[in-house]
């Protein structure tokens, strides 16, 4: 019996959450749900990462944007904006903003007003002027926004009224409002962000969110939990639940042991050889969600040989791909033929692609003058949207190679040591993709592959190419869908010329869950909501 309205369930494989609840008073503890997530957010503040851990612990739980994206139809709906026009000219965005909503209010700040034109300019100012007080608190920068140039395309915000704000271009954008759906672009507190400014701790902007979404942050502890309570103000319809909290469990295993147990009743990221489990336990069930994303291997071309072209093509020949898909992904993905999933409308399928050859390998290497090789593939700790076991693809692409006389070493850390090394870039070789954060075919391309995305984290393969680059801007300058699907056609050309990745897979989004619990949503851009989260009696509940 999963007790879900009455308390939390709580055992010895989650003992720390009994110092948390203490909070809630000895007697009472509120009603809530639990969801077992996979690994540790980087920070509060999803403005300063790409990591979709981070996002799915702040984004749909802390924030709202100013637009959102239905789940269901797809299209850009008002969030807090009720509303929005583009000038003539494609220029200038103005957008009218909802009146009355509520930051949070915490153990740490108490708002004094309601969000207005101030919290937009001051969210988004941050990232676009190096001269704002916050720009530099960051130590990582805004690797989202970075890899877009935002701040070359937007040439400053203006303040019409209160409840109504101008971005001003400087061209003609057409994945413009998509990028400000996303869950990057969140809105901040100025006011919040004032208070610490005053007070010289500016830092605990990122640390100790403050926002307008439908819970709000009350306890943290690494490797252990994150708990939050229902924001009681929140502008939509507030949540079923009084409290959530992610049990933070890196292990899948052990994210199933606890869904099965009820320590949990929803679990993120199951591996494809654990679907099976379902049908032992009729209590539980699979969500499923088409995603938007792709798996590759990122090869470092700024190191040798992998600066050469003839290496890497002869790296994707060795591949066997649709073997990955049958051992690690067991019939929950497609193979991919190039970056964007069949679910993008500029979509068209390749089939040029890297098909599996390692005759055509050797010769490729064998022409590059490449003999004797030994390199390394990193490996993602953790499993991801996109990649469930990015362990056993590189046992899999290792004995390809081995096939083909190339030695492989498969290189992990845990998953913080991992990221830290990832970004310092000395890495050959690394394994790990990318999920959408909108529909807008732009997002496969400019925030990991275009020359301003090489001061990012998310350019992996360290590739910047100009002709890449003007594909990418004259996609973006023209609106019309058919010129845009043209220029992005002959991007994935560009791409499967040069392949500084070598795509293998587009996975289906999955989680675990109790019958019990309806109305989570998954998104097609990955995250998970539980907005709207509900309860209902299934058989065999007392």
């Amino acid at each position: 019996m999963i007790q879900l309205l009455k308390s939390i369930k709580l055992t010895a494989a989650i003992a720390p959450f009994s110092l948390l609840l203490t909070a809630c008073g000895p007697q009472q503890v509120p009603a809530g749900l639990v969801y077992c997530s996979e690994g540790n957010p980087e920070t509060f503040n999803p403005q300063l990462v790409t990591s979709g851990t981070t996002i799915d612990a702040t984004s749909q739980q802390l924030y709202d944007s100013l637009i959102d994206y239905d789940p269901v139809s797809g299209e850009l709906v008002p969030a807090l904006a009720s509303s929005w026009e583009t000038s003539a000219d494609g220029l200038s965005y103005r957008f009218k903003l909802r009146p009355g909503v509520q930051f949070h209010h915490t153990d740490w700040f108490t708002p004094t007003r309601t969000f207005n034109a101030d919290d937009v300019i001051f969210s988004f100012n941050r990232i676009i002027n190096s001269e704002n007080a916050y720009h530099s608190v960051s130590q990582t920068g805004y690797p989202f926004f970075q890899s877009i140039g935002f701040n070359e395309q937007v040439t400053h915000i203006e303040k019409v009224a209160d409840d109504e704000v101008i971005f001003h271009l400087n061209q003609t954008n057409a994945s413009f409002l998509a990028n400000l759906a996303t869950g990057f672009s969140v809105i901040l507190s100025k006011e919040y962000a004032d208070n610490l400014l005053a007070k010289g701790t500016p830092e605990l902007l990122d640390r100790n969110p403050v926002g307008t979404g439908p819970f709000k942050l009350v306890n943290y502890a690494k490797n252990e939990f994150i708990r939050y309570h229902r924001n009681e103000k929140f502008w939509r319809t507030l949540p079923e639940f009084e409290q959530l909290v992610f049990n933070i469990t890196p292990q899948s295993s052990a994210r199933l042991t606890k869904l099965i147990t009820g320590d949990c009743s929803v679990s993120a990221l199951p591996k494809a050889g654990e679907l099976p489990v379902i049908k032992q336990h009729p209590s539980l069930e699979l969500d499923t969600q088409l995603g938007f994303n792709v798996a590759f291997w990122a090869f470092n071309t700024q190191k040798p040989p992998f600066d050469d072209v003839r290496v890497r093509q002869a790296l994707a020949y060795a591949v066997d791909k649709q073997n990955i898909l049958r051992a690690v992904y067991q019939e929950t993905a497609i193979k991919a033929t190039g970056m964007l999933p069949p679910q993008s409308w500029a979509y068209n399928y390749n089939k040029s692609s890297y098909q599996y050859n390692p005759d055509k390998s050797r010769a490729l290497l064998a022409d590059a003058g490449i003999k004797e090789l030994t390199i390394d593939i990193w490996a993602m700790p953790v499993a991801r949207i996109y990649n469930p076991n990015a362990l056993k693809t590189a046992e899999l692409i290792q004995a390809d190679l081995a096939n083909i006389g190339v030695n492989v070493n498969i290189i992990t850390y845990d998953w913080s040591v991992f990221n830290q090394k990832l970004n310092r870039n000395n890495y050959d070789s690394v394994l790990i993709g990318w999920n959408a954060d909108n529909s807008d075919p732009d997002n496969f391309f400019s925030p990991i592959m275009s020359c301003a995305s090489l001061t990012s984290s998310s350019n992996r393969a360290q590739w910047c190419s100009q002709e890449m680059d003007a594909l990418l801007n004259n996609a973006k300058a023209t609106t019309v869908e058919s010129e845009r699907k043209a220029l992005y056609q002959q991007a994935e050309a560009l791409f499967n010329e040069h392949v500084p990745m070598m795509t293998f897979a587009h996975a289906t989004q999955l989680t675990f869950k109790s019958k019990a619990v309806k109305q989570t949503q998954l998104t097609p851009f990955g995250g998970i909501s539980f907005e709207n989260a509900k309860t209902v009696a299934i058989k065999g509940d007392l």
